[in-house]
């Protein structure tokens, strides 16, 4: 099937489009990004400023429309942080469902850690053993870790880059000394205080940094560019970005822009991005950590490859492609109608899971019509797979 995975975060809408197959991994099709600004258009009271709603319903519609071109079976359109933690919430996501017809969801922090864990682990496998991941946000970290397909911790803590910087940096530079102590001492108390759930965890094997902010820190301190493709190496090294921090600290947005790495967007939020990974990398004890090129999009798309799996019984894999052409010996009885009207379920459950726990899950996210709106996205359109019922 051909899935869409529409993420609204707090720099940009990002549309991923990926063709699943059972035994396969996602094969990518397209993808799609429009800027939204959402973490500078937040004020200190949590409310998201008018323009930045009008860029969040254009990107959407855009984003909508593209995925209507290429002829997606379902879109799983939802909101991270910026979205979720904001006061006028409800707001944003009537006005964004009136205008385009798209009902964006929200996931917990939790989920978005259990989620981008997954992404990690289909991307090193098994060899990468206890693995403790860490995803840097615009409003949030996510910090898991586990030796399984799930983890057995997945936390989210109020660290994101873009909130960091609206609530404990100045708006002027260069950003003093004690402004920096100050932040990186409240990064870590809470890392401290929410962490105790890994102490009981065996001594990680594979250390990893997801997201575009340990990707673009990665850059700055000496990693491959991006055109170097995704199977480049790329590591963050504690000692080296600690040296960094009082760089940016006497550097303006537009000289921060300029520096290798640091796009233009997420100039302003890269102090504040670099002092939270440095501080979480200390507390945590981790002196390099690699930079895994799949994220949240990402692990999307493997849970629903892995619920698409699950509906299809031994014996009935759906080996044909998008044409319809047998790849050799499908069952004729399973058809990608079929394997559409699954896909939102959960991951499989194991066989001695709890009956209710199966029926709660499946209830969670289910494949629907879009509801009826006065965007041009309404039911039969476009399908979603919203993350609650």
């Amino acid at each position: 099937m051909r899935l869409g995975v529409l993420d609204v975060g707090s720099q940009s809408a990002h549309l991923c489009i990926a063709d699943l197959a059972p035994g396969c991994p996602p094969e990518p099709v397209t993808s799609f990004k429009r800027p939204v600004r959402l973490a500078e258009a937040t004020d200190r009271h949590g409310v998201i400023e008018p323009e930045a709603i009008k860029r969040v319903v254009a990107a959407v519609t855009e984003a909508a429309a593209v995925a209507e071109a290429h002829g997606i079976d379902a879109m799983v359109p939802f909101a991270t942080s910026a979205i979720r933690d904001a006061a006028n919430r409800p707001a944003v996501l009537a006005e964004v469902e009136d205008a385009t017809g798209v009902r964006l969801t929200f996931m917990t922090g939790e989920e978005e850690a259990r989620l981008t864990y997954l992404a990690a682990r289909g991307w090193y496998g098994w060899s990468a053993g206890e693995m403790l991941l860490l995803d840097i946000g615009g409003g949030s970290m996510e910090i898991a870790c586990g030796s399984r397909a799930e983890p057995a911790v997945a936390l989210s803590v109020p660290l994101g880059a873009g909130r960091l910087t609206r609530h404990h940096l100045p708006d002027t530079t260069p950003v003093r000394k004690r402004d920096v102590k100050a932040l990186r001492q409240f990064v870590r108390t809470v890392i401290s205080e929410t962490v105790e759930e890994l102490r009981d965890r065996p001594e990680p094997l594979t250390r990893v940094g997801t997201s575009r902010t340990f990707a673009q820190l990665a850059r700055l301190t000496g990693a491959p560019k991006a055109k170097a493709g995704p199977y480049a190496e790329r590591v963050l090294d504690r000692e080296r970005l600690r040296t960094w921090v009082p760089r940016l600290a006497a550097r303006s947005d537009a000289e921060r822009a300029r520096l290798r790495g640091i796009s233009a967007a997420r100039a302003h939020q890269a102090l504040a991005g670099a002092v939270v990974a440095e501080t979480a990398m200390e507390v945590l004890g981790i002196e390099r950590l690699r930079v895994c090129p799949w994220a949240l999009r990402e692990g999307v798309l493997l849970d629903r490859l892995r619920a698409l799996e699950a509906d299809l019984a031994p014996g009935r894999v759906d080996r044909r492609d998008r044409s319809g052409e047998e790849r050799g010996g499908a069952d004729p009885g399973v058809t990608m109608a079929s394997a559409n009207a699954s896909v939102g379920a959960p991951v499989g459950a194991p066989a001695n899971a709890s009956a209710g726990a199966s029926a709660n899950a499946a209830a969670s996210a289910s494949v629907r019509a879009l509801p009826a709106g006065r965007g041009r996205y309404g039911p039969g359109r476009l399908h979603t797979v919203p993350w609650t019922s």
